[in-house]
């Protein structure tokens, strides 16, 4: 294990902590700091660079998070620089359960609750009303020759696209030019859209544990689903896949996905001449911290196709999303452009003036500050009102919290006992291709309650687990 020594000449152009942050990130990147080298002491490093011991912890911190760093005790904190992923064949099959999504339960299933931890609601209050409405109208007016004509970019308004590519490389680090985007109305138009390009019976791999409300879409469009799991240095599935979904910013338990195992889907992208879909969907909530940049920013060998939207952060009744494409795939989009069905002209164009004028970052910036409180007073509700038993062990990523219980009672009974008194829970079961797979953890959203609601709703959880706990 190896010491090192850091140089940089810091700039006006950041702040110190992101110049740190970056300049060690890129040293792993490119290979100058190998797996196992010792990093300097915060104390050390600030010494040596001049700089205050916050902006190194600061740094550190990030690094750790995102899975460049790991601390050992008595260790301090070394580099952590993948080798390429070992890649296996087909496991047993013993390992995963068939697909089986026509019966998966859902919380539509469930009665009536006076309070509902829904993972996927956001905050009804925070909708910009006034502003959408005067970006709405001046986007009618400028646009006023062009509103009774037919026609347009099949693959959106390229004022949006143009605004988006600007967006998108500074803001989640994805690098493209405005015609790899491809504008839709959501999630499923998305996956339409692949089917096209790759065939109506494509298979594409998903993670287990993985995003549970993705697989009946996927399954509805006709996709096979291949279940694969990440176990440290490598990478396992059951039969052979060309794309690959993944939620690098956002995994099931509210936790990033780390950078080694980032490299390994780009591995066996190289590998095996396949593609990667990176589903960002809420790329920009990262509760703890800077949003960490996507996976298509690491992606040398153009194999990532990028999908985001806007209802995460705005609202799902704008149906906005986009779809970003490798450069040598330009040419089969175009074969089949004729297809497509862009979302409204009109909100396009708001949308595009929306962004331009400044108004989706000062949103974004309102939105982190407001779901940050939301999650420090549910963790703060749930750390002080039940057991020892129950701990917070997952979250600050995405609209939800993970919750670890130590008890024999299974998670089915414990969400049952919830919802007799009025409270809706979830269970990890519709992460799995095979509910029988789930894990023990119960899962809180935090997105659509208020705090008066998220109290009432913990004092219901306390009454309805008392006599489990």
């Amino acid at each position: 294990m190896t010491r090192i020594e850091l140089s940089l000449a810091f700039h006006e152009d950041g702040p110190l902590y992101q110049q740190l942050y970056a300049h060690i990130r890129d040293l792993i990147q490119n290979g100058s700091l190998s797996h196992g080298t010792k990093m300097p002491s915060i104390r050390s490093l600030g010494s040596q660079l001049n700089i205050s011991k916050t902006t190194v912890e600061t740094a550190y911190h990030m690094l750790l998070d995102e899975g460049y760093l790991q601390s050992r005790e008595r260790s301090g904190l070394t580099v952590i620089n993948p080798q390429p992923a070992k890649l296996t064949g087909p496991a047993t099959r013993s390992r995963f359960a068939d697909v089986d999504l026509q019966h998966a339960t859902t919380p539509a299933a469930c009665k009536p609750a006076f309070i509902d931890f829904s993972l996927l609601a956001i905050d009804g209050d925070s909708f910009p009303l006034r502003l959408w409405k005067s970006v709405l109208a001046d986007a009618l007016e400028i646009n006023s020759q062009s509103i009774h004509q037919y026609g347009g970019d099949p693959f959106g308004e390229s004022s949006l696209r143009e605004s988006l590519a600007s967006y998108l490389r500074h803001s989640r680090g994805v690098d493209c030019l405005p015609e790899q985007i491809v504008i839709g109305t959501g999630f499923s138009y998305s996956i339409q859209l692949l089917s096209r390009l790759f065939g109506e019976h494509i298979h594409i791999g998903i993670e287990e544990p993985g995003i549970a409300q993705v697989r009946p879409i996927l399954s509805q469009n006709g996709v096979q689903l291949v279940p694969y799991s990440l176990e440290r240095d490598t990478l396992r599935w059951r039969e052979p896949f060309n794309l690959l979904y993944a939620t690098p910013a956002h995994r099931p338990d509210g936790t990033l996905m780390p950078y080694a195992q980032r490299q390994q889907l780009l591995q066996w992208a190289r590998s095996h001449q396949g593609y990667i879909i990176e589903d960002d969907y809420d790329g920009e909530l990262r509760l703890s911290g800077k949003p960490v940049p996507s996976l298509q920013s690491l992606d040398k060998e153009e194999a990532v196709i990028y999908i985001g939207t806007f209802s995460k952060m705005f609202t799902p009744a704008l149906r906005l999303n986009y779809t970003i494409f490798p450069l040598h795939l330009l040419g089969r989009l175009r074969s089949v452009e004729r297809t497509l069905s862009p979302p409204s002209r009109l909100e396009q164009w708001a949308m595009q003036l929306f962004i331009a004028r400044g108004h989706w970052y000062r949103h974004i910036r309102r939105m982190r500050k407001l779901y940050q409180h939301k999650y420090d007073r549910l963790a703060q509700l749930l750390l002080s009102t039940l057991p020892k038993c129950v701990q917070i062990t997952a979250g600050g990523a995405g609209l939800h919290l993970e919750l670890a219980i130590a008890t024999e009672t299974k998670p089915e009974t414990l969400i049952q006992l919830a919802q007799k008194e009025g409270v809706l829970v979830y269970g990890s079961q519709d992460a799995y291709s095979h509910a029988s797979r789930g894990t023990s953890k119960i899962y809180l959203g935090f997105g659509g309650l208020t705090s008066h609601q998220m109290e009432l709703g913990v004092q219901l959880l306390k009454k309805a687990w008392s006599q489990v706990l």
